[in-house]
């Protein structure tokens, strides 16, 4: 296994895949069952080998979910991700907001799972951070390639949770780590949608989207 964290754009090095897998588990919704004491586990052993600056933002975040309650821990994941609009877990939303342009990304990235033989559940949307990595571990090659069409969306969401003090800000650093360094268009799409935020057309959704996760005019995307 390589240590390096640089690698040529489009190209997935042989550890991408397990620190991808791990990275989704984390940021699974922190339940109160055995599982995700499992996940925490299970991305201990798995961070070991990865290269540092992936490893060590892994096993911070670890660390702290195991001194944390699974109570608190899952209060602190509904609290960020569902009550944070700035916070979204949706990388189209980042790009598109809610209008038809997210509906047909959704659409297609649903048709590049099937292509590849990952079928979603229904209350699953394919934009969600941790199923594009779950897919991305899957097709190491194809989700490298989603990740970084995804990249200003990334980078914002893991500013945002730095920002807000999340312990998940971790497993975005982590992630970020695994990603070819951001340059000059990118650095600009993520100062302009800093400072102008996503679209705002709210239609075009509704063959796509269930109702949970259309954004809540109190808080954020569910």
């Amino acid at each position: 296994m390589r240590r390096t964290t640089t690698s040529k754009a489009g190209h997935a090095e042989p550890w991408h895949a397990h620190a991808w897998q791990t990275q989704s588990l984390l940021l699974a919704y922190p339940d109160e069952h055995e599982q995700f004491t499992h996940y925490l586990s299970l991305a201990r052993r798995t961070a070991v080998p990865l290269p540092s600056p992936v490893r060590d933002h892994v096993l911070a975040f670890v660390e702290h979910a195991e001194r944390t309650t699974p109570a608190d821990l899952a209060a602190a994941y509904v609290a960020t991700f569902d009550h944070r609009k700035r916070c979204c877990p949706y990388l189209t939303y980042y790009a598109h907001g809610d209008t038809r342009k997210r509906g047909i990304a959704l659409l297609r990235l649903k048709q590049t799972y099937a292509a590849a033989g990952l079928r979603l559940s229904e209350d699953e949307l394919p934009d969600h951070l941790a199923v594009v990595l779950e897919f991305a571990a899957a097709d190491p090659a194809a989700g490298r390639r989603l990740l970084t069409e995804h990249r200003a969306g990334v980078e914002l969401l893991r500013l945002a949770l730095r920002e807000e003090g999340s312990a998940w800000a971790a497993v975005l650093d982590s992630v970020s780590a695994t990603l070819p360094p951001l340059k000059g268009d990118e650095r600009e799409a993520v100062a302009r949608l800093a400072a102008e935020g996503p679209p705002d057309e709210q239609v075009g959704l509704a063959p796509y989207m269930p109702p949970q996760f259309m954004p809540d005019p109190a808080g954020g995307p569910r």
